[in-house]
């Protein structure tokens, strides 16, 4: 299908997605891009001073007469959602990676999402000045973690070690590069026609492979022609039948133009991307977000992707009126009346709308695939610095998650903190900052508490005796409970044996809410698990005895009692599957090991050749930064998730350092 509309042979807005590891320089191509196409922006950063990005940009140009939108993902995987939200959304991606093979496996985990959603990509190895190796090993090294058959459309030329031009496989055109410039003309080297006519050679058999006409002609030792192969490779490659392979500089400014035509002649048409997501061509105005923002003076802007249109300013889509319509030129909305099939846009002050809704004028449109937020694996206990602005936290809070759902905030009802949780460090310590920018509301970070819990080892007899004479009516009540430990996981449980109303049948409620109470913090200051309250006997006063006085009674029982049981602390255990590449399973191995875990075993991991997900029982006051020093140790590939276990004694060091504490607070 050809990128053009049926009216008067305008092209159809598609977008691409750059997505790559952190480091790579997508950033630095994105504002490449971006200036080639006319659409400089304002304050272009230099790869040296640029710091990391934390969040999506969009950016609208025109290459060529063709309209555009590029997103910029974050590259780090802390910020991964907003490139999964990018990635069901776009016409295609660039995987940008540097041209070192040993980092090759980085590129794992963005390959994998892009093949399980069939988004057809390309590949720009970036910094190529940098190359030090030859293209064939490369090449090897990034074939590992692709499943498509990756087809090098580009060959360097050098100049010692110095990357000085290419050569087109296909044209067999030569090239010297202009830095600022397009690239020049230039006589083929005659060192380069034999590595030419091999990866000419190398990209006719992959394509062969799709193409019956094209494997005659193989097989008859007959070269196709350059139009063969072009028009061969464009439907292969919008297809995501191969995967082509540029390169280039972007700091430079070299291989951008080169790159720009391949994704202008070789990119799916929009309407291609809606049929490969099952979406009907006909029917009424249908978008999709992918993105929300609280953009200041604009108010929200959620940012769609515009499946079926026109949508216009001032529609209702989902009953929700459409306030402002904007494209993103130079980093700053500009207004605009409507937005058609295949733009990217921001929709203004839908106010009820989350990230991933699928938008229609009935309302009743089917829900279109969007990813699901990952389970956190990393959490900060946060408190307002100012007690002030505790009331504006909850509505700060709010905008935070809806802006990027992979955050969580909860609040621990066991150890009474507010839990920011997310995908690492450096997420949530953008939130923390984009919290004191956008609300003005500063707040400290701490590790979580543990919700460790304490139970008993003995059974004991004890009593309990309440008698006070203030003048008129006094307080009186006698109980003898045993207390006694249940196996793991019982919880509590009261019983009543009382006869011949020792105890008279009114207060007996009394007793039971008391010794439930006197759970919630035993001797070291945490709540009481597995034990059976036994209310045995007591004794009563016709005037002076009381709910209060049997209450009063129970907890003075409790309190004695449960520290003549033996108190141990229990540790909560968790579940832990570790996700790393097979080349780092011993050192998650060792990881693990360090921090008490219990090894369970390891297998390849469902679905991921050449990864393994390593099993153990670890306890959750060993996970805190686990996965900081699980990345550190993985190029940051390793992850991990985890459920709750079980209770397990808390034995040695860790034992004894929180019984000193709760010795010292009690004094």
């Amino acid at each position: 299908m050809s990128a053009e509309t049926s009216k008067g042979g305008a092209r159809r807005p598609r977008s691409v997605a750059l997505v790559g590891p952190y480091g790579s320089g997508k950033s630095t191509l994105f504002e490449a891009m971006m200036g080639v196409a006319g659409a400089a922006l304002k304050r272009p950063g230099t790869a040296r001073g640029r710091s990391a990005t934390t969040t999506l940009r969009l950016g609208h140009c025109n290459f060529l007469g063709d309209p555009w939108s590029i997103l910029d993902c974050p590259g780090s995987v802390e910020f991964g959602y907003d490139t999964a939200g990018a990635i069901a959304v776009v016409d295609m991606a660039v995987v940008v990676c540097e041209p070192a093979p040993e980092r090759a496996k980085a590129l794992a985990p963005i390959l994998k999402s892009l093949e399980s959603e069939g988004v057809p990509y390309l590949v720009f190895i970036n910094k190529i000045d940098t190359l030090n190796g030859g293209m064939p090993d490369l090449l090897a090294a990034l074939q590992t973690y692709c499943k498509r058959p990756l087809v090098l459309r580009q060959l360097p030329i050098r100049d010692g070690e110095t990357v000085t031009g290419f050569v087109d496989v296909v044209s067999e055109r030569a090239y010297r590069y202009r830095e600022g410039q397009p690239s020049e003309l230039m006589a083929l080297p005659p060192q380069m026609r034999e590595p030419k006519t091999e990866a000419l050679s190398g990209l006719i058999e992959v394509l062969a492979d799709h193409d019956d006409a094209l494997l005659e002609k193989v097989l008859e030792d007959i070269t196709p022609t350059p139009e063969e192969i072009f028009r061969q490779l464009q439907k292969d490659q919008a297809a995501g039948g191969v995967v082509e392979v540029l390169f280039g500089a972007a700091e430079r400014q070299q291989g951008i133009r080169r790159l720009w035509k391949a994704l202008r002649h070789d990119g799916p048409d929009p309407m291609e991307t809606a049929a490969r997501k099952g979406i009907a061509a006909d029917g009424e105005p249908l978008a999709q977000v992918f993105k929300t923002v609280h953009a200041g003076h604009t108010g929200k802007l959620s940012y769609a992707r515009i499946w079926r249109g026109p949508v216009r300013d001032g529609a209702t889509l989902d009953g929700t009126r459409v306030n402002g319509l904007y494209r993103i030129a130079a980093e700053e909305p500009a207004k605009v009346a409507e937005a058609g099939a295949g733009e990217l846009v921001a929709l203004g002050r839908l106010e009820t709308i989350p990230t991933g809704a699928t938008l229609s004028a009935s309302g009743a449109a089917a829900k279109l695939p969007y990813p699901a937020p990952p389970e956190p694996v990393y959490a900060l206990a946060i408190t307002t610095e100012d007690r002030k602005d505790d009331v504006k936290l909850s509505g700060a809070l709010q905008k935070l998650g809806e802006e990027d759902p992979s955050l969580r905030i909860e609040h621990d009802q066991e150890t009474s903190e507010t839990i920011l949780k997310g995908q690492g460090e450096m997420h949530l310590r953008a939130a923390i900052e984009r919290l004191a920018k956008a609300s003005n509301i500063k707040v400290s970070a701490a590790r979580p508490r543990v919700p460790f819990k304490e139970t008993i080892r003995h059974a004991v007899h004890q009593h309990g005796r309440l008698k006070r004479q203030t003048g008129g009516h006094g307080q009186f009540a006698d109980v003898k409970i045993d207390i006694e430990p249940l196996a793991r996981g019982e919880g509590f449980r009261f019983i009543d044996r009382i006869v011949g109303g020792t105890v008279p049948r009114q207060y007996i409620p009394a007793v039971g809410e008391a010794a439930a109470e006197a759970t919630r913090k035993g001797p070291f200051g945490y709540p009481v698990v597995d034990v059976a309250v036994t209310l045995v006997d007591g004794q009563f006063h016709s005037v002076d005895s009381s709910d209060m006085a049997f209450k009063t009674a129970t907890r003075i029982a409790m309190s004695e009692g449960l520290q003549k049981a033996e108190p141990i602390l229990l540790e909560p255990i968790d579940q832990v599957t570790v996700s790393v590449p097979n080349d780092y399973t011993p050192s998650a191995q060792r990881l693990l090991s360090g921090r008490r875990a219990r090894l369970l075993g390891y297998a390849e991991k469902p679905g991921w050749p050449g990864w393994d997900d390593v099993e153990a029982l670890m306890p959750e006051a060993e996970m805190h930064d686990l996965i900081i020093e699980l990345r550190s140790q993985t190029m940051g590939l390793g992850t991990f998730r985890r459920r709750f276990d079980h209770l397990a004694e808390a034995r040695g060091p860790l034992a004894e350092r929180m019984v000193q504490e709760a010795a010292a607070a009690a004094r």
